[in-house]
């Protein structure tokens, strides 16, 4: 790649290949990834949404947002303060997403039911918090999604006990087609800036989204779905559609 490359217009030239890429390349991924979220909401269930550092943009998009299903969590290692009661200043460690046991409080904090669908997202795939939620969950019987760069996790050793990566676990994996290092421009003299795994995740799942949309239309089923609070009548239709999942989402009192 060319130093004229490293420029704004780069960037989205390179970026746009990649989507128009996955809008064509990613069709039967996309369709296996609907089907669990439109299966998860038939029966009732949560989408339980988890990431760290980054992947947590992807979260933002699944969960709790106008245009997004009403049957989402947002998952978040800041649960152990937010919901766990722990001091704040555990999220000061820099290495808690590596910690054996986090996943494992955070799964139980979830208060998931058997139905929940969950959906992990992480460029590496290979984090010990990730792959012990993908554990934790399959353990329990519920279906994984995950969002991942496959590049990326098949370029690096598992950092995980077990061995697994994210990827080997989950049910439907989608592919942010991200590189390895997730930039993707690179520099002269080694090193790369601008990362792509949000533009490709945000794209995936709400596509995803979309197509499972589709599937409780064609069955007759009008998805439960957030309209903004910033348009007139909007605050107030959103609360009736989330008193159906009373207690189970975190917007909810139980």
């Amino acid at each position: 790649m060319s130093v004229e490359s490293v420029s704004a217009e780069g960037f989205a030239r390179e970026s746009l290949a990649v989507l128009a890429n996955i809008t064509e390349s990613a069709r039967e991924e996309v369709a296996g990834a609907a089907g669990l979220i439109a299966d998860c909401v038939r029966s009732d269930g949560v989408i339980q949404a988890f990431g760290t550092g980054h992947s947590q943009a992807i979260v933002l998009e699944l969960a709790g947002r106008a245009g997004g299903l009403v049957p989402t969590n947002r998952l978040s290692i800041a649960d152990l303060v937010l919901h766990g009661g722990d001091d704040p200043s555990v999220l000061d460690d820099p290495l808690l997403e590596r910690s054996e046991g986090v996943a494992e409080r955070l799964y139980r904090l979830a208060g998931a039911s058997p139905q929940d669908l969950f959906v992990i997202i992480s460029n590496s795939g290979v984090n010990n918090v990730i792959v012990e939620m993908a554990l934790h969950a399959k353990e329990r019987g519920h279906r994984v999604l995950a969002v991942t760069s496959l590049t990326h996790t098949r370029a690096v050793p598992a950092g995980h006990p077990s061995g697994k990566k994210l990827a080997d676990l989950a049910d439907v994996v989608l592919d942010n087609r991200a590189p390895r290092g997730d930039a993707l421009l690179e520099l002269p003299g080694g090193g790369a800036v601008c990362a792509l795994s949000t533009l490709t995740g945000v794209m995936l799942v709400q596509m995803a989204v979309a197509e499972a949309s589709k599937l409780l239309l064609d069955s007759g089923e009008r998805p439960p779905v957030y309209v903004s609070a910033n348009v007139p009548g909007g605050f107030e239709g959103n609360l009736e559609l989330e008193k159906r999942y009373a207690g189970r989402i975190r917007r909810t009192a139980s």
